[in-house]
């Protein structure tokens, strides 16, 4: 981890929120926590904004209304999220989906600095089978799915300036590789 004056510089060079993109199980939001504590900034997790604006579980918004409104909302949380922490380092995380949308993904660009969360689907499928409440995994097999997620999907996260290996090591891991990667982006 850095130093604490680095870290200092680093938190007054951030002028915009960080945002975490990459697939599910990836670790977006446990990663995001830890990141958001060491620059002791705010953490919000976009799943769990878009399920208190909606009053509703993600499970079941895309039981009822489908895959596409829910997109068309996650986008409308998102850039909420980002205006309420324009000008400050904040953290946000995303849902797998939300940079693969184009809008979405062109707002993150503009507005937040991305950083990608790459994981093999090896590792992803092992973290995501723990548990049921993924609604794209429903009846599915997380490799399966994942590779194709990843097909589809790769390309967009290539796109974030910042791309960082998630391993099957601690996330702290993963916490130091992003500052090592925000020192060198805001220089």
């Amino acid at each position: 981890m850095p130093s604490a004056a680095a870290m200092d510089a680093l938190i007054t060079r951030i002028d915009r929120p960080i945002v975490l993109v990459g697939l599910m199980g990836v670790g977006k939001s446990t990663v995001g926590r830890k990141l958001a504590q060491v620059l002791t900034t705010p953490f919000v997790d976009a799943d769990d904004a878009i399920t208190a604006a909606a009053q509703m579980p993600i499970p079941d918004i895309f039981d009822q209304y489908g895959e596409a409104h829910f997109r068309d909302g996650e986008r409308r949380v998102i850039a909420r999220l980002i205006e309420e922490n324009t000008g400050r380092a904040a953290v946000i995380a995303t849902g797998g989906g939300a940079f693969a949308d184009d809008e979405t993904r062109s707002l993150i660009l503009d507005r937040a600095i991305a950083v990608w969360l790459d994981a093999r689907i090896e590792v992803l499928a092992e973290r995501v089978g723990r548990k049921q409440t993924r609604p794209l995994l429903i009846g599915r097999d997380p490799h399966e799915v994942l590779a194709e997620l990843m097909a589809k999907r790769g390309p967009a996260y290539a796109q974030a300036p910042i791309r960082i290996v998630s391993d099957q090591g601690p996330h702290a891991h993963s916490v130091a590789r992003i500052l090592a990667a925000l020192m060198e982006y805001v220089t």
